[in-house]
């Protein structure tokens, strides 16, 4: 009887040990896993920022639509700017008093080549076909909208966002902790996920885990 008491005990501590332990090791892995998850996404957020600006330098505006930017990156060009001289005193004292009356007398010149976009902004064979889509989700698209918003000074200006939410690429991990996970950042950034850029105020194309 003692024995077999001792066994059940025994079995109990180690149930209970083997509970403590990963109620502690739990939320470790959660974290271990969101971390590199953030990261990659993060990284693409970050590209997606760069060619949208890329865009914006060419059409003077930004796009809500993929297909658009990517077609853009895979065939537009972005002007680079060969500046050969400068407006000097001696040009000043002249009366030359500006860079493009300099330029039209032929004093000093400003030539214009394009090179494509792609080959500016990323590095050789950056797969651009996955810049729509969320790192290790399988044809998740990032939600992206362009729109145009009025600033307190009254100024209409453009914006755009892009932004993946927690409940979709941490769908896998334990509910619980995805649950206070999007309480935490929502508290902080005041959203359940990762966006860079807003369609609401403009923020100078800021990612919401940036200071």
């Amino acid at each position: 009887m003692k024995t077999a008491l001792n066994i059940v005990f025994t079995i109990i501590i180690i149930v209970l040990a083997w509970f403590l332990v990963e109620s502690i090791m739990k939320p470790i892995r959660f974290n271990k896993e969101k971390d590199a998850r953030e990261t990659a996404i993060k990284e693409r957020l970050i590209d997606i920022r760069t060619a949208q600006e890329a865009f914006k330098s060419v059409k003077g505006y930004y796009t809500g639509s993929f297909d658009t930017l990517i077609t853009f990156l895979k065939t537009d060009s972005l002007p680079l700017v060969f500046r050969r001289g400068s407006l000097t005193d001696e040009m000043i004292a002249e009366g030359i008093t500006s860079e493009r009356e300099a330029v039209k007398k032929g004093l000093i010149s400003r030539d214009t080549s394009y090179i494509p976009v792609r080959d500016s902004i990323f590095d050789r064979g950056y797969p651009i076909d996955q810049l729509r889509y969320v790192p290790g989700m399988e044809k998740t698209e990032f939600q992206m909208s362009a729109a145009k918003v009025m600033t307190t000074s009254l100024v209409l200006v453009n914006v755009f966002e892009a932004y993946v939410l927690n409940d979709v690429f941490l769908s896998d991990l334990d509910r619980q902790l995805v649950v206070n996970y999007n309480d935490q950042r929502t508290k902080i950034t005041g959203f359940p996920g990762m966006k860079v850029g807003d369609v609401r105020v403009p923020n100078n194309n800021a990612g919401n885990w940036e200071d």
